[in-house]
């Protein structure tokens, strides 16, 4: 689903107090938070002038949203799925650090349905984020989609996703979608009650995904999809933040022996992403709805984004800023 050439349009630079602004969340009051690099919950006004460091988790936070109870969800690479209170003391309990046992490397992005069952991703099982190249290198298919019900049961919806990042749900709530960076695609998970339909069957990781055990919602994205949200508009919103890498496909591609030299180069060396900004928005039937793109020279590499009453916000994994961009009428 390769969509051409994109919608040109302008975009504003919003600095915050602290590098990395990955994801972006707008709260009731129209304020838009974000979590940095050093582990700061930040809150920025509507208008973008004004920004406050809240409260720090002690860890690396990335995608956000909100629990039904009105504290701050906060998918941490570090230290797990966490819930924060940002209206009170500042208190951040531990919702999920483990699962079947196992301590979590790289917590990445969530949806909350409405009785606060939380989905969510688990990029790998083998690096955590300051690997994450390596990850890509090896092709580990490690991720996972997760569950976590209202009474703290965990459990695994996906497994085998080849670089689990975004997380969204349906208007409805009858479907949960899972962006799989690796494979440039958006995978879907139809839900009866909130919960996968009868006969949908687990993948084991590493392995293929058989007909049936879910299905694609869209492919062949113009790049790697991060994290992606339902907008106000009812729309499935994707961060693009990279078009494919050649020499990363090649790698992926090709057998094991090509990818042990890749992964013993520094971090720095390995296939890194290109200057861009570009977000697409599909409906729930996975038809394109918009495609739009920026100048990348002031502010690059849109990982996180959220529609808001037509103005898109952006989050970037390394500037020092969030961004927006109004949506073409």
């Amino acid at each position: 689903m390769d969509t051409g050439s994109p919608t040109q349009v302008a975009l504003t630079g919003v600095p915050v107090p602290g590098a990395g602004a990955e994801d972006v969340l707008v709260g009731p009051d129209s304020r838009v938070w974000t979590g940095t690099v050093d582990g700061a919950i930040i809150a920025v006004s509507p208008d973008g002038r004004h920004s406050e460091r809240v409260v720090e988790t002690g860890g690396r936070p990335l995608g956000p949203e909100w629990l039904p109870d009105g504290r701050l969800l906060v998918c941490d690479a570090v230290r797990g799925l966490l819930a924060v209170d940002v209206d009170g003391d500042g208190g951040v309990e531990e919702l999920v650090t483990h699962v079947d046992g196992t301590a979590m490397l790289f917590t990445n992005n969530a949806a909350v349905a409405a009785d606060g069952t939380v989905w969510f991703s688990d990029s790998s099982r083998r690096w955590g984020i300051d690997a994450r190249k390596s990850d890509l290198v090896e092709h580990t298919r490690s991720g996972r989609l997760l569950r976590r019900d209202v009474d703290g049961t965990v459990s695994t919806v996906l497994d085998g996703v080849a670089f689990a990042t975004g997380v969204a749900l349906a208007k409805d709530e009858s479907m949960v979608l899972v962006a799989e960076l690796a494979r440039r695609r958006i995978r879907r998970v139809r839900l009866s009650d909130g919960r996968p339909m009868a006969g949908h069957v687990v993948a084991e990781a590493g392995s293929e995904v058989e007909p049936g055990q879910d299905e694609v919602f869209v492919s062949d994205l113009p790049g790697y999809p991060d994290n992606i949200s339902r907008g106000s508009d009812g729309l499935i919103w994707s961060a693009i933040a990279s078009p494919p890498d050649p020499v990363l496909g090649l790698l992926q591609r090709g057998p094991q022996r090509l990818r042990d030299p890749a992964l013993r180069l520094p971090e720095a060396l390995k296939p890194s992403p290109q200057r861009t900004v570009r977000v697409t928005a599909h409906d729930d039937s996975g038809a394109l709805v918009h495609d739009l793109s920026a100048d990348a020279t002031d502010w690059h590499m849109a990982t996180g984004v959220r529609e808001h009453d037509g103005r898109v916000w952006l989050g970037s994994l390394v500037e020092p800023a969030i961004a927006r961009l109004d949506v073409p009428r």
